[in-house]
């Protein structure tokens, strides 16, 4: 039996499609991964096998006025799950990098986040690979899904609604589509054993804009809405992002022998659920 940590997010949602009754599935509600007490007294009385934390504060803006929830969340909560001593695959971001790359990032490449969120995922990693019995750390990117708020959802809504929209060009990165990041997690779980503490970088293939990304889902997902690029000093935010976050995957392909779907076909499987 598996615990799944943030089950209503988007990540916890596919997961639960793929483990059905094989695991265990909490949220905010059920499980306040923050209380070290009550994750200790929640585990102590079951035989997981290994806990997926999908758990996260993911509001980057906001994370920039709300710190200590950020840390709380993002830093506290996977501490505590890894001080468990259950096998954890704990999963993290893109926004670990600085984005002044001119190469897709390698798990060894040194991270630099220039956002509070960005801070508070790469100490939640240094927290889980320092106290974890076994771990892997799942680093990905622009994650979308049929279920909650994403960026697919809110360019289909406001293509839906307006004659034009605008859109930073000068981002780039990889959309993932979030049943492919899930497929990925559950193929990992059988070789997450004692001792085991490695990084890993997960997205779809291919490597794509804000614009590009706004522009395909207006295409496939039929909306006539013309999308213009914009840079991104014209639509500023309180966090910064990286410039450039492409991350390599061959370590993840190597290690267990999968194939990974490119981001435009990521999208028309998540577009046919709609």
């Amino acid at each position: 039996m598996f615990l799944v940590t943030g089950a209503n997010g988007q990540l916890g949602q596919e997961l639960r499609l793929i483990l059905g009754d094989k695991a265990v599935y909490v949220d905010y509600a059920d499980l306040d991964i923050t209380d070290a007490a009550a994750v200790r007294e929640f585990c102590r009385t079951r035989e997981f096998e290994a806990i997926i934390n999908c758990a996260a504060y993911t509001a980057v803006d906001k994370a920039e006025s709300e710190p200590e929830k950020a840390q709380n969340v993002n830093v506290n909560g996977p501490k505590n799950l890894a001080e468990t001593g259950i096998p954890l695959i704990h999963v993290s971001t893109d926004y670990v990098f600085d984005g002044q790359s001119c190469r897709p990032y390698k798990e060894n490449d040194l991270p630099a986040p220039h956002s509070v969120y960005g801070r508070t995922k790469l100490a939640g990693e240094q927290a889980v690979l320092e106290r974890a019995s076994a771990t892997f750390v799942f680093r990905t990117s622009w994650l979308y899904s049929p279920f909650g708020n994403n960026f697919v959802k809110t360019m289909l809504r406001l293509g839906a609604e307006r004659d034009v929209l605008k859109v930073v060009f000068d981002q780039i990165g990889t959309p993932t589509y979030a049943a492919h990041l899930a497929q990925a997690v559950v193929a990992a779980l059988p070789y997450l054993k004692k001792g085991s503490r490695e990084v890993y970088h997960f997205s779809n293939e291919g490597v794509c804009s804000w614009y590009d990304f706004a522009v395909e889902i207006m295409a496939q997902g039929g909306r006539n809405c013309k999308v213009l690029p914009i840079e991104s000093k014209d639509y500023p935010t309180a966090a910064e992002r990286p410039a450039f976050s492409v991350l390599n995957k061959e370590k993840f392909k190597t290690s267990f022998g999968m194939e990974i779907p490119h981001w435009k076909k990521g999208l028309e499987e998540c577009l046919k659920r709609f």
